[in-house]
């Protein structure tokens, strides 16, 4: 349990009110300052229509005095991050926050915060989260936002489009957003052919440059009709609506090239299912789950969560979510070999996918067709691997494909002269590596395959 009172360290920066911990319960404390604002958007249903769309995260009034308001925002099962979001989840996050300033505007209000991290999946879509974000809408002033939407969006699908998705994961080194300069050298010169990149990367990069010194320049405010805002709002919107992304991967087609029959594939589906049905789970991951195919034939109500390294393959999954209404099922980005630090002020705004993880405190961790790649790829011992899914786990099905496998054959074959040092990877070593943490409740091999599925319980 959390303590009374713990102001959540994503949220101290805002002038206008925090997130804390109500015990355990995530409340927001709204500060005077804030109080004029927030009373004109409520009254006139300004987050009532937002909540009922499902675009604002809706929130309920918990207490109200002269030194606070506290509202208690609908629970989110877990947080991701942009730089875990793949291609098409980040690209709905960027038109989700055009959408709520074009309708912020006409409603005599602005968005005052254009953060990525104001942004989060939830029941299968983007949502925004930030309800302090909203401000009265000056006449003629421009978007003050709209460097911070250049810098947390269309750089990052920018760069993505011509460089993959990778790119994403400099916002884990720039949490206030990749600078404009650095967005413009990275990207091609072609890219300049785009009156949208044009206009607000590179001609964006060289006025910068321009009044870098320029003090004056700085202090003077611009001025800019509705009619203007709303254009380029329109032109941004547009743009990144038809963004696409032609990024080849290795594992965005895994099942088509899966090295057992239709009969032996469906014969791991129903022994996952006949596992897990028993343990009641609310909450389930599948860390390097692909597609979720695994995840859905468990025909769970649990929330789903399922990871994969190959961002081609999570917005599959993102896709069928969408496309079928699982509000259940929450697919990221996830490179096991590499997880999510913890960063930002104090390394503590962020925080890493192990104290995520810790705190979603899954009822059952999966890992298919995963620890082979963990082992052979990443030269992980057992015992480490084991230590690594103990510390979230209570259940873990994992399976082990022995050395006779093709696809461990094919990583094997891969350490030429090494391979001799891997003499180790057999199911009896790690079994060895992994019984001092976990206790073997299942053990049956996938029939018409070389591998064994486990089922192990916390230690």
């Amino acid at each position: 349990m959390t303590s009374k009172n713990t102001v959540h360290e994503a949220s101290f920066r805002d002038p206008s009110g925090h997130l804390f911990y109500d015990g355990d319960v995530l409340r927001r404390r709204i500060f005077p300052i804030y109080f004029k604002q927030y009373k004109q958007l409520s009254e006139e249903g300004f987050f009532s229509t937002l909540s009922r769309k499902r675009i604002l995260i809706p929130h309920t009034e918990t207490s109200v005095s002269d030194t606070e308001i506290i509202i208690t925002p609908e629970v989110i099962p877990f947080i991701t991050y942009p730089y875990e979001w793949s291609f098409e989840q980040y690209k709905q996050a960027a038109l989700l926050t055009l959408r709520i300033q074009k309708y912020a505007l006409s409603k005599g209000f602005i968005l005052k915060d254009a953060s990525a991290y104001n942004v989060t999946l939830f029941e299968g879509s983007p949502i925004f989260i930030d309800t302090l974000s909203f401000d009265f809408y000056e006449e003629g002033t421009p978007w003050r936002a709209y460097k911070q939407f250049i810098t947390h969006f269309l750089g990052p699908l920018g760069l993505a489009k011509y460089h993959g998705t990778d790119m994403f994961k400099m916002m884990q080194t720039h949490i206030d957003g990749i600078p404009v300069k650095l967005i413009a050298s990275l990207l091609p010169g072609k890219s300049k052919l785009s009156s949208t990149l044009y206009t607000n990367i590179h001609l964006l990069a060289k006025m910068e440059g321009k009044h870098s010194e320029d003090y004056k320049a700085e202090s003077k405010v611009a001025r800019l009709s509705l009619k203007a805002q709303n254009t380029i709002l329109d032109s941004l919107y547009d743009y990144i609506k038809k963004l696409s992304l032609q990024e080849a991967t290795e594992w965005g087609d895994y099942y088509t090239k899966t090295n057992y029959d239709a009969q032996a594939f469906e014969a791991k589906k129903k022994l996952i299912k006949s596992w897990v049905a028993p343990l009641a789970a609310k909450r389930i991951i599948d860390v390097g789950g692909n597609d979720g195919t695994f995840a859905r034939a468990l025909e769970s109500d649990a929330h789903l969560i399922v990871t994969d390294i190959d961002a081609n393959a999570v917005d599959q999954n993102f896709a069928k979510a969408q496309k079928n209404k699982e509000q259940n099922m929450l697919a990221f980005v996830c490179d096991v070999l590499q997880p999510v630090p913890n960063i930002g002020f104090n390394n503590t705004e962020r925080s890493s996918l192990l104290n995520r993880l810790q705190a979603y405190a899954p009822d059952v961790t999966m890992a298919l067709a995963l620890i082979h790649h963990i082992t052979l790829s990443g030269n992980v011992p057992f015992e480490k691997s084991a230590v690594f899914f103990a510390s979230f786990s209570k259940y873990l099905i994992i399976e082990f494909p022995e050395r006779e496998d093709s696809w461990v054959t094919s990583l094997l074959v891969r350490k030429r002269e090494f391979i001799d040092h891997f003499d180790f990877y057999n199911s009896v070593n790690f079994e060895a590596g992994f019984t001092p943490y976990f206790e073997l409740e299942k053990k049956e091999t996938i029939p018409g395959t070389s591998r064994i599925l486990y089922l192990f319980k916390k230690r």
